[in-house]
């Protein structure tokens, strides 16, 4: 007999007992004395005679009683379990939106700043000649600092930072070597003479192409064009 059994007959043994028990007092109360032999052998018999039938209805009930309380145990573990992951995935669902929502908005300050910038270059006294390092100062005032580096990579490939460069072949003009030059007239008339024009047209041209300078020189790099 298995020990899950073992507690179900003692149960049922228990249960038996009580029963007996009541019946026996019943009748010491009116008729029987202790050591009256009928009452002995009654008692006798009712304690020995437990019908088998009963202890296995008895036993049969503690082991469904049992299986009962497991399956609502296991119930209850999987519906925490559930629950436990369904806080997980949402978690993790807002720190990838959290993410998102900050890298939009660094985006966006960065376009603000570059368009501020843009404006402030623009308005630069307009000279008859620049030097490099004066070119890269007004470059630094429009490009945002973790792409400067980026964006200086293609001037220096394309042109060496001389905005009156021309492709001999190409006709391709200035620090970006547009092609046509032309293109950059969108932004100023003086395009071919003012490299903050041509410095505003480039950095417009590489963040809506690509997204940003570093990204273009990403694709500058594989390509060797832009």
């Amino acid at each position: 007999m298995s020990p899950l059994s073992i507690r179900g007959f003692a149960v049922a043994s228990a249960t038996a007992v009580t029963a007996v028990g009541s019946v026996v007092g019943v009748a010491s109360g009116s008729v029987a004395q202790p050591n009256d032999p009928e009452a002995t052998a009654t008692d006798t018999t009712l304690l020995s005679d437990i019908p088998a039938g009963q202890q296995a209805r008895l036993q049969s009930d503690s082991v469904t009683r049992q299986a009962d309380t497991a399956a609502v145990q296991a119930d209850a573990s999987a519906r925490q379990a559930a629950e436990e992951s369904a806080r997980k995935a949402a978690a993790e669902t807002a720190v990838h939106r959290k993410e998102a929502a900050e890298k939009a908005k660094r985006q966006a300050e960065e376009r603000a700043k570059a368009r501020a910038a843009s404006q402030d270059i623009s308005a630069s006294p307009v000279q008859n000649s620049y030097t490099v390092a004066q070119i890269q100062a007004m470059a630094q005032q429009a490009v945002a600092g973790d792409q400067f580096q980026c964006f200086s990579n293609i001037v220096s490939h394309e042109s060496s930072w001389n905005y009156r460069a021309v492709n001999a072949s190409s006709g391709a003009y200035g620090l970006f070597q547009a092609l046509p030059g032309s293109k950059m007239a969108s932004v100023g008339a003086d395009w071919q003479t003012n490299p903050a024009t041509q410095i505003k047209w480039g950095l417009a041209y590489m963040n809506s192409s690509y997204g940003s300078p570093c990204q273009a020189w990403t694709f500058w790099q594989a390509n060797h064009w832009y």
